[in-house]
């Protein structure tokens, strides 16, 4: 089939080259403007437009699809259908209705749970022991239309949003080619979600990656998975005003009791005390530093045991 692929981030580049493989031809690619990024703040292009530039096809980056024009040249692709994935741009009604199919979207979660955003890192932060991959018929509102194909996956106990993320966009790239190929030979059922069980999943918010020691541990144990490798859950520690940030990149929660933010043990694990039990830290990062393992990084960074952590 004859179709435009709208994506950004990592999680869209294997889709990407699913739908290649497959002998789909792909007209052209939009993804989200350049970005400015590293040491000297080049702009960047996204790593679907990196991908596609390196296979030839043609690429737009566009801030909005508003405008006529944008719209115009979207639909003058005389497309078959448009497969979306995390593009991180709302499709106006007239680009929806383009392509002779629609669009399909891959969204990584069991819809209705988890529309929006960060539907990865939410279902490891709430504790969700299942999530899945979908291909969704769009329309207007915001992932909300009918499912066209699902597959569901377990979360592993020690799950982080990074193992997720790659283990979701391989089984997602392997869906979307399946569903092309139904959709070809009018093979696909709709099916409306659900009016129940609805959630969001909203865009991290920095704040939220600070720990809170009152919280507890097995509470604070899905933020960290959650939260790792971006942005990263952390804790401030260190003498003075200038408090040094700390990220917590592997841990767990251990039956031990004290006040919250007691450092309980520094020495083979950093053990400290939340609202209800305590976390076994194993795994430390500081800003500009590689990961350590926690003896390795007291080494370097001394915590005692006693010490309250805010």
């Amino acid at each position: 089939m004859r179709l435009a692929f709208m994506g950004t981030p990592d999680f869209a580049v294997p889709v990407l080259a699913e739908i290649l493989a497959a002998g789909h031809e792909v007209a052209a690619v939009w993804s989200q403007p350049p970005r400015k990024a590293g040491r000297g703040m080049a702009e960047q292009p996204s790593p679907v437009h990196r991908f596609a530039g390196e296979h030839g096809i043609p690429v737009f980056t566009p801030a909005s699809l508003k405008g006529e024009a944008e719209q115009a040249a979207f639909a003058a692709l005389d497309l078959d259908v448009a497969v979306v994935v995390a593009y991180g741009l709302l499709l106006p009604k007239p680009v929806l209705d383009a392509p002779r199919l629609g669009c399909l979207n891959l969204h990584a979660s069991l819809l209705p749970r988890w529309r929006g955003a960060a539907p990865i890192q939410r279902a490891i932060m709430a504790g969700d022991r299942e999530t899945g991959v979908m291909v969704m018929q769009m329309e207007e509102g915001l992932d909300t239309g009918p499912v066209l194909l699902a597959e569901r996956v377990g979360i592993a106990p020690r799950e982080t949003a990074g193992s997720l993320h790659d283990r979701l966009s391989q089984i997602g790239a392997s869906l979307m080619v399946r569903a092309l190929a139904a959709l070809s030979r009018g093979g696909l059922e709709p099916t409306p979600q659900p009016g129940t069980g609805v959630t969001y999943a909203k865009k991290i918010d920095k704040a939220e990656a600070r720990i809170d020691w009152s919280r507890p541990a097995s509470e604070l144990d899905c933020i960290i998975r959650g939260l790792t490798p971006f942005p990263g859950a952390y804790f401030e520690a260190g003498e003075g005003k200038e408090k040094t940030r700390i990220k917590v990149l592997r841990a767990r929660p251990v039956a031990k009791n004290d006040k919250p933010g007691t450092i309980l043990e520094a020495g083979e694990h950093i053990v400290v005390a939340c609202g209800e039990g305590a976390l076994e830290i194993a795994e430390l990062q500081r800003a500009g530093k590689s990961p350590m393992r926690a003896r390795d990084f007291l080494r370097g960074f001394p915590l005692a045991a006693g010490e309250v952590l805010a």
